[in-house]
């Protein structure tokens, strides 16, 4: 009977798999710890190559297999959940431009996107000036953008580490609203991408059609592919289903449930 649900937990210092009876049973878990979770080719980054992550995913799913605690044929779903903040330029053809820019990365903008007259006048004005300057700086795609101009025209998809492996699962670029934590132009009341028009368009240097579909946690990202169940072993048309970042799915399970509750 097909009822478990199979998790993966792309952390920061390694990979692990989880299922679960809907109960909240572990079955089964198996754990790939990361030989170098980044390089540093300059002082203060972190990087690492996008497909470094795919294969820890795969071989994890395969240690899990071969260790024979679960039953595949049991497995009704999967979720992801992973580090945050990691981003990842693809080609138009989805092959990464460059390595992915790991969330403890230290490297700031220093040139800063025009805003133009009308939006610097009323950021002035509302003295959020020294906000937005720190936005700008933080975005890492704005570094892109001053320093490596190629890999910025180029990239056709921008996306979190999340959206990356749900690409590679399912062949979709759909992710999670769940996880959407970094320098992007979201709206986060409506959990959508904001208008075209929208200041932080010009702040933050992603183009609009770069980034993922968003879908509610718990809907349905995609079904797992002909060439990701080769890789992995997951079964071929399983639902990849939404799930949240590291953090925020650590929310949840710690009980937090309210606006009024705050989890240290």
């Amino acid at each position: 009977m097909k009822e478990n649900i199979l998790a993966i937990d792309a952390g920061t210092q390694s990979i692990r798999a989880l299922v679960f009876t809907p109960q909240g049973k572990t079955l089964g878990t198996a754990q790939i710890i990361y030989g170098q979770p980044y390089f540093a080719s300059q002082k203060g980054w972190a990087e690492q190559n996008p497909e470094y992550f795919w294969n820890a995913l795969s071989q994890v799913c395969k240690k899990l297999w071969n260790d024979h605690q679960v039953n595949k044929d049991s497995i009704a779903g999967i979720t992801i959940t992973s580090q945050r903040g990691t981003v990842i330029n693809l080609d138009k053809n989805s092959r990464p431009l460059r390595p992915a820019i790991v969330w403890m990365d230290q490297r700031r903008a220093t040139q800063l996107p025009p805003l133009g007259p009308l939006w610097s006048s009323l950021i002035w004005i509302s003295g959020a000036k020294p906000i937005v300057d720190y936005i700008q700086a933080e975005a890492e795609i704005n570094w892109i953008w001053q320093n490596q101009p190629d890999v910025w025209k180029n990239t056709a998809h921008y996306l979190f580490l999340s959206g990356y492996l749900s690409y590679r699962l399912t062949g979709e670029f759909n992710d999670s609203q769940g996880c959407q934590v970094g320098y992007i132009p979201l709206d986060y009341k409506k959990k959508d991408w904001l208008k075209e028009s929208h200041w932080k368009w010009r702040a933050i240097q992603t183009k609009p059609g770069t980034l993922p579909a968003l879908i509610p946690p718990g809907e349905l990202l995609g079904q797992i592919s002909k060439d990701a169940s080769e890789e992995t072993g997951i079964p071929q048309g399983l639902p990849l289903i939404a799930g949240a970042s590291d953090k925020a799915a650590e929310l949840i399970g710690s009980g937090c449930l309210h606006p009024s509750q705050a989890c240290i």
